[in-house]
């Protein structure tokens, strides 16, 4: 019997193809520094008491979030939260109703989970918006669970509390769950909404320290989930991850009381990008885009050629890389990334310009 194996494209992609020089592929902010953070070497441990939660990172991250220590579960990243909630919300054949366009590895793992994969669109002529219309017509007594991101990626596009709780009617109509996969919400800084786990008992959200903050070699990832199902998910991670590295965890304890300043750097840094990237958008006819608000990344859409023609260009003779919109089953879009520092943008934004007017010729 053979094994089944789904694998990701995109992120064999993002770990063998993504680096250029200039570098607009990445969705997170730049990497925070060892030395930036206040770290002694006496606050760092090998090994300790970590078995179902490091009680001073649950208590961090319980603070973050205003919630019941009871109801989080560390997880290593977003991706292994997202996996674990996964894993306990449906059984082999349920049905699991995610958003269009999304990311590769929310549709991957659900179907490795078993599951019979239904979709609702979000439209790029409104927005890409959250239908929440289309979400009723497409849900059924068969779904168990509906998924979305929020700020959604690949779009930075920001779901509000008013249609989420729309969203709650329909699954608790539907006895289903709501996965909110919210690790790019804290880009909205000072403004940034309560998780969605605060508005009602359907809500299971994920998040982590990795793209905001640019603290993605930390993999402090969390659950937020009432604590019954707190409790299943800490058993489950017993498969899987068992217990995490201890020295991630203290560093992780450090980053969280440190997350102000290093919250206000990264403003600085997307605020900075984020005007640069809509002069850019200001000056091209030949793309199709919402103007830039926040979050870290967006997705224009080219309007003549090919947006697979155009990546190839900008690696092969730009140096530059954006993420191919295939990956998000859009392929006249391309992804880009403004984490980066604001002179990478700067330049690379200048090749891309240089490109698409050469795939215009």
């Amino acid at each position: 019997m053979t094994a089944r194996v789904i694998a990701s494209r995109y992120m064999l992609w993002a770990k063998t193809r993504s680096q250029a020089r200039f570098n607009l592929a990445s969705s997170g902010l730049k990497n925070y520094t060892l030395a930036d953070l206040p770290v002694k070497l006496e606050d760092l441990e090998l090994s300790g008491a970590s078995y179902y939660g490091y009680e001073p990172l649950q208590t961090a991250l319980a603070a973050k979030c205003e919630v019941p220590i009871e109801c989080v579960v560390a997880a290593t990243g977003t991706s292994m939260a997202n996996h674990l909630v996964m894993a306990a919300l449906f059984a082999p054949g349920d049905e699991v109703l995610i958003e269009h366009p999304t990311y590769e590895l929310l549709i991957n793992t659900a179907q490795y989970m078993g599951a019979d994969v239904k979709r609702f669109t979000r439209k790029s002529e409104e927005g890409f918006r959250l239908d929440v219309d289309e979400v009723a017509r497409r849900v059924n007594p068969r779904t168990r669970l509906i998924v979305l991101s929020n700020l959604h990626n690949p779009t930075s596009a920001l779901v509000s509390d008013e249609t989420l709780l729309r969203l709650r009617e329909i699954a608790r109509r539907m006895g289903a769950r709501i996965l909110v996969d919210e690790v790019y919400l804290d880009a909205l800084f000072e403004n940034v909404p309560r998780s969605a786990f605060h508005l009602g008992e359907e809500f299971v959200t994920t998040n982590s320290l990795t793209k905001v903050y640019g603290l993605s070699g930390l993999r402090c990832g969390w659950i937020l989930a009432d604590p019954q199902l707190a409790e299943t998910l800490w058993r489950l991670n017993d498969l899987f991850g068992v217990i995490p590295a201890h020295a991630a965890e203290r560093l992780s304890c450090i980053a969280l009381a440190n997350l102000y300043e290093i919250a206000a750097r990264a403003r600085l840094l997307l605020e900075t990008n984020g005007r640069l990237l809509n002069s850019f958008y200001s000056g091209r006819d030949d793309l199709d885009r919402t103007p830039h608000e926040f979050g870290t990344v967006s997705f224009p859409r080219l309007k003549r050629g090919s947006a697979d023609e155009l990546c190839r260009l900008l690696a092969e003779k730009y140096e530059t890389s954006v993420v191919p919109g295939r990956f998000f089953e859009m392929p006249e879009h391309f992804r880009i990334g403004i984490g980066c520092d604001t002179d990478t943008l700067r330049e690379g934004l200048e090749r891309l310009g240089s490109a698409l007017d050469e795939i215009s010729r």
